[in-house]
């Protein structure tokens, strides 16, 4: 079946890639609306539009029966997810397809049986992948948990089974820790995502965290388009993500991109998906979960492979055999992505809402920008406060990484702080340009000290001028700190440096 119009459930920068993508095969776009994105820019791009309920995502954007209902009163015989809200909820897969509607993305059951860190474990060990030493099902009796523990050695991870995010996840170091922090994971697990089910595995010190683009047809056909490197990160979440990685010789790739088609394979998988695996210091890897659906990282692929992973998932919902082969698949170049995100990083990342009053992209050979904001919109509070994905192109990583040095000196943002200065910290740190780096690398590099060393020495200058005028006056009592940064048109970064 040809897809004439496809109804797209998410909004912001996501939103609109997906619409591109569409515009180019000549297919119709419908986009759903919450009140505070009444006027966005993927409202506004889309053929048509639909208000779907109030600002906060659980009366509008998971909402099923109203997106459903949306897609039915446009004439849409397709609804793609996008990343985040509704997009690997199994139930709304079902929904759609029961509605007579076709769902952008992989088959509700594959989608049940990866859901579950458990479930996704016991499902990719039918092809012998390799698997962190850990418990085969959900734990809760503290004293099995410790011997467990002692089987494996210490320190272990306690992980819930439902999780995402880093939430319902505890290092333990020692015995005495164990009972508490397990108790506290599974409080948590409950909390975040009402399964208060938990397992527990070796941690792996200094771990880099790799995962394999897989891409599959409903003929059974699945590829590996190679790997994105997402070790940067803060808690569990993802900052800077490149490909391919620095650390993968072509054998070890080949090795791991195996693995993740037979984890596809093991549940029958069709459409986008990644697979997700730990590699320890002597490059061992480990299975560590499938994400159903497309990443946030998914330019960096699409770059180096030449494939558009949206184009491709249309065309596999409809029905069509995937156009190319694993022989087909070539690594071209290098890419990297900054999300710039409304954060202060040197407030411990804490979000930040306001005005874009100056909003100026980067533009010039091999940069990318994926955004759904524009000068004088407000960051709304109610979602995810990331603003933009920042990528670049080189031929290889040492020019990948000086466009993207080049492309955030050009952003121009100012009302809310962003991550830009903080993402130029990270690609130009030494340890990052030697490629020798893992999962701790924020936690033991990242200091407002060492971040103060990247600016110009003009841009001092201007930090301790704001900081000296701040000094001579009195805060405004009706404003909290968040407020007075997010009201002034300068950039909030460098006044936030000095305060």
């Amino acid at each position: 079946m040809n897809i004439t119009k496809i109804l797209i459930a998410n909004r912001g920068e996501i939103a609109l890639r997906i619409m591109r993508s569409a515009k180019e095969m000549g297919i119709k776009t419908v986009a759903v609306y919450s009140d505070a994105d009444r006027t966005a820019l993927h409202v506004r791009y889309a053929d048509e539009a639909v208000h779907i309920g109030a600002s906060p995502s659980n009366q509008s954007y998971l909402r099923v029966e109203k997106i459903i209902a949306a897609a039915k009163q446009t004439g849409a015989q397709a609804i793609h997810p996008g990343y985040g809200f509704l997009s690997e909820n199994a139930a709304f897969a079902d929904e759609v397809k029961n509605a007579g509607l076709i769902f952008i993305g992989p088959s509700a059951d594959s989608m049940r049986m990866m859901g579950s860190k458990l479930a996704a474990k016991e499902t990719a060990k039918k092809y012998n992948i390799p698997m962190v030493p850990g418990t085969e099902g959900a734990i809760s009796d503290a004293k099995e948990a410790i011997a467990i523990a002692k089987k494996i050695g210490f320190p272990i991870l306690i992980k819930a089974s439902a999780g995402g995010g880093g939430k319902g996840m505890r290092v333990v170091n020692k015995e005495s820790e164990l009972e508490e922090q397990m108790k506290m994971a599974i409080g948590e697990a409950v909390s975040s995502f009402g399964d208060g089910a938990v397992f527990i595995e070796k941690y792996v010190a200094a771990p880099r965290h790799i995962e394999i683009q897989v891409l599959g047809d409903q003929h059974g056909n699945v590829v590996y388009l190679f790997e994105r490197e997402c070790s940067v990160q803060r808690r569990h979440q993802k900052l800077v993500e490149e490909a391919p990685s620095s650390v993968l010789t072509p054998e070890l790739r080949e090795q791991m991109g195996k693995s993740a088609v037979d984890a596809a394979k093991a549940c029958g998988y069709y459409n986008a998906g990644t697979v997700e695996f730990l590699v320890d210091e002597n490059l061992n890897y480990y299975f560590l979960e499938m994400n159903t659906r497309l990443q946030v990282e998914h330019p960096v692929t699409e770059l180096i492979s030449g494939i558009d992973l949206v184009k491709e998932q249309i065309k596999i919902a409809q029905g069509e055999k995937l156009s190319f082969t694993q022989s087909d698949l070539k690594i071209h170049g290098h890419a990297i992505e900054l999300r710039v995100c409304a954060e202060d990083p040197m407030n411990n990342f804490l979000p930040d809402i306001g005005k874009l009053e100056r909003y100026v992209r980067p533009q010039g050979a091999g940069v990318r920008v994926d955004d759904g904001m524009e000068e004088g919109q407000e960051i709304p509070i109610y979602y995810d406060p990331m603003i933009a994905k920042l990528i670049s192109y080189g031929k290889d990583r040492t020019e990948a990484i000086e466009r993207l040095t080049r492309a955030i000196d050009e952003y121009k943002i100012s009302g809310v702080a962003t991550t830009l200065s903080f993402g130029k910290w990270v690609i130009n740190h030494p340890d990052f340009v030697s490629g020798k780096f893992d999962t701790s690398f924020i936690a033991k590099n990242f200091t407002a000290e060492i971040e103060l060393d990247v600016m110009d020495k003009y841009e001092k200058i201007i930090a301790a001028l704001i900081a000296a005028s701040f000094g001579n006056k009195k805060k405004s009592p009706e404003k909290s700190s968040l407020q007075q940064r997010s009201s002034n048109n300068f950039s909030n970064w460098k006044k936030n440096r000095s305060e």
